[in-house]
């Protein structure tokens, strides 16, 4: 192992393979921050975020933001004066790309300030069902889906952020193509499925799981308001990510993931920025 290069040491440790593939005690040869940081910089970055704005894809029971621009450069726009540019936002913790904690459905359980930082850096996991998902919107992912996954790519990484690719994100901004109603109001969206989410979590110990759909139940489960699965995650004292967009632009495996978002005080949610670094 001596003979590998430091160019391929640092990105495989910070891919989270060493795990996998790379002996832990190459984490000790001395690498500074200052080493990581030149490593990243050189590589690709994908925004997997949403803009959020009026008007934008949410939950049913959810009303619409209400912006308002305070202050304009020039005189005659805004309410309060002129000079600069300082905009209001009202709108729900769960708008847009965002997080939820675990306090969303569990009460005392952690807020969104509770959440440790050291949970929004974290090797990214793609499972990848976008083309069973075209064939049927209903589609819940599968076990069987996940071994694929880990035949092709080794066991899971303990502390892992898993994201299901689903292509859903493609019908952003349009609020009734992501529901996908039919005649009788049903929504028909994919979503998780109970026994993945427990091995996931309850065997592989993952950190964090998150999808492009605006709830982590398929559609006609949330229709009628059935939400047990991310009862499930929340309960089980784990954040997730909804409404993630261009899953199609990262690997299945070997890329990090940088999960952010602001801090508000006892916060039931918040709009997160979420990007991948690539291998």
């Amino acid at each position: 192992m001596k003979n590998i290069g430091r160019a391929l040491r640092l990105p495989l440790l910070l891919a989270g393979i060493s795990l996998l593939a790379v002996p832990y005690c190459l984490a000790a040869e001395g690498h500074s921050l200052e080493d990581a940081w030149r490593i990243i910089q050189e590589k690709k970055f994908v925004d997997l975020t949403h803009a959020f704005a009026p008007g934008i894809p949410h939950w049913k029971g959810f009303p619409d933001e209400k912006l308002e621009t305070l202050y304009w450069y020039e005189p005659g726009v805004g309410k309060l004066g002129s000079g600069f540019y300082a905009q209001s936002f009202t709108h729900v913790g769960q708008w847009g790309t965002h997080v939820d904690p675990p306090a969303h459905f569990a009460k005392g359980l952690r807020t969104v300030d509770r959440i440790d930082v050291k949970e929004m850096i974290l090797p990214l996991v793609v499972l990848d069902v976008h083309e069973a998902v075209e064939k049927n919107p209903d589609y819940t992912i599968t076990m069987e889906d996940v071994r694929h996954w880990e035949q092709q790519h080794g066991p899971i990484p303990k502390g892992a952020f898993v994201a299901m690719r689903t292509d859903w994100s493609k019908r952003w901004p349009d609020g009734e193509a992501m529901q996908n109603r039919d005649a009788n109001g049903i929504a028909h969206y994919p979503g998780w499925s109970m026994d993945v989410l427990k091995y996931l979590y309850e065997q592989r110990h993952i950190t964090a799981s998150g999808h492009e759909t605006t709830d982590t139940d398929p559609g006609v489960a949330t229709t009628k308001d059935d939400y047990s699965l991310e009862t499930y995650i929340l309960r089980s004292d784990h954040y997730q990510i909804e409404l993630l967009a261009h899953l199609d632009a990262v690997p299945q495996a070997g890329a990090l993931v940088v999960v952010s978002f602001p801090k508000p005080k006892d916060g039931s949610g918040f709009p997160a920025r979420v990007f991948a670094i690539l291998p």
